[in-house]
């Protein structure tokens, strides 16, 4: 199947999110909303939950003189619609974006993931990936919590996903400008006025509430972190030593279970590091990706 344009309906142009340049491509049975932009190799940038392709928003312009760079939203995050049916599994999200960059018609040699998008990597060139040389995880989420957290955290949001009502009163919530920094802060991170910005509208559209809800009750990486020591290719693990969403210590383990990866510590900085410190990000990727 051969992606396609397709128009934005006019109802959307009101919640439309700052700093979206980019077309909508139909795959997959998905409405997706993609950046793409620069020259040169491939390189597929997954967010995380809960956030969008405008987390790459300051990355993509450092990066794209060296890379031809691809940002989706995610199914059901930002201006991508949700899964048709079914939940949405990591396997699936997984198929669903190798389906997506088939349709495109680009293979990504490099792919640097945030968080859940970390994950969403490692299980596409598991799967099949194989032009895939390199990958960079940035405060990578590729285990379950611990202990009671990791007890709680998925039947807690499977409970809420079926909730029409949740979504509208989180995305009621988000009107409230101390709530939305205070989501952020929990994070670990600071963001610059923009970045707020973004997140800000983000939270306000109830389909996005209810996609990021949908991934995390569909999420299961116990078996991904069974697979991982099968994975072959180089990995960068980015992370922030002030990440409060997923523990630095998180990297070094996962580091640990593979025989090609490097950890890099980010100091000073949070879970959404690339966001804080883009410079310093694209530095590392771009070294990384294409060493001299």
């Amino acid at each position: 199947m051969r992606a396609s344009s397709v128009e934005r309906p006019r109802s959307e142009a009101a919640v439309r999110p700052v700093d979206s340049p980019g077309r909508f491509v139909e795959s997959a049975g998905i409405r997706w909303f993609v950046r793409c932009e620069g020259h040169g190799p491939v390189l597929l940038l997954l967010h995380g939950t809960g956030s969008s392709s405008a987390s790459w928003r300051d990355l993509i312009p450092l990066l794209a003189p060296r890379f031809t760079l691809v940002a989706p939203d995610l199914p059901g995050h930002g201006l991508s619609s949700a899964v048709p049916r079914g939940p949405s599994s990591l396997p699936m999200l997984a198929r669903a974006t190798s389906a997506l960059m088939h349709d495109l018609g680009l293979a990504p040699e490099f792919i640097a993931g945030h968080s859940a998008g970390a994950a969403i990597s490692a299980q596409m060139v598991l799967a099949e990936a194989a032009a895939t040389r390199r990958l960079a995880w940035i405060a990578g989420a590729l285990t379950p919590f611990d202990g009671v957290a990791g007890m709680i955290a998925p039947p807690l949001a499977r409970l809420l996903s079926r909730s029409a009502v949740l979504p509208h009163v989180a995305a009621w919530r988000a009107r409230s400008d101390a709530a939305v920094r205070r989501l952020i802060a929990s994070t670990g991170s600071t963001l610059d006025e923009r970045g707020v910005e973004i997140y800000r509208t983000l939270l306000r559209r109830p389909s996005h509430v209810a996609g990021a809800l949908a991934m995390m009750a569909g999420w299961d990486l116990a078996p991904l972190g069974r697979s991982l020591p099968a994975l072959d290719k180089p990995v960068l693990l980015l992370h922030g030593h002030g990440d409060r969403i997923v523990p630095a210590r998180q990297s070094d383990e996962v580091a640990a279970r593979l025989s090609t990866a490097r950890v890099e510590r980010l100091h000073a900085l949070g879970h959404l590091a690339h966001e804080e410190q883009p410079e310093l990000v694209a530095r590392s990727l771009a070294s990384w990706f294409l060493p001299s």
